[in-house]
């Protein structure tokens, strides 16, 4: 078994985040799906979604600088973003822009992260219960959690 002492972490603590990097992957598949959204009047459509599925991990990055009770606020701010880019799956899947696949797996992908990012919240939560100094980037979590 590793010893959480022998880990290395990297200087952006956010980067340790399972849920971080699959929300960069999820970020570059909409992206790449959403570059087949050929038509003028989709690209809006397009834009917002790519967009969206950005401010997922920067949420997280950016919440991640700041104390708990502030990172727990950007996290809840990345899920709500989580469920408008459901919205704009759904809307591109009725819309005939991806398939019926490709929006399935838009939705898994975003039930995987609401679900890690709510045991993230809740994990901060229980930390910020038992320590009073909410010191700045000073989170106890196993960053492979999450």
């Amino acid at each position: 078994m590793e010893n959480i002492n022998d880990k290395q972490f990297t200087f952006f603590r956010f980067e340790d985040l399972r849920v971080y990097h699959k929300s960069m992957d999820y970020a570059l598949w909409v992206k790449q799906v959403s570059n087949s959204f050929s038509d003028m009047a989709n690209m809006d459509l397009a834009n917002k979604f790519n967009s969206a599925a950005l401010s997922i991990a920067i949420n997280i990055a950016e919440g991640s600088a700041r104390n708990k009770s502030q990172f727990i606020y950007y996290l809840k701010m990345a899920k709500s973003v989580l469920r408008e880019c459901l919205v704009y799956g759904s809307l591109a899947c009725n819309m005939q822009l991806i398939t019926e696949e490709e929006e399935m797996h838009s939705r898994n992908q975003l039930m995987e992260m609401t679900k890690m990012i709510g045991a993230l919240i809740s994990s901060l939560q229980r930390s910020a219960v038992k320590v009073d100094d909410e010191s700045e980037s000073d989170y106890d979590f196993d960053a492979n959690s999450y």
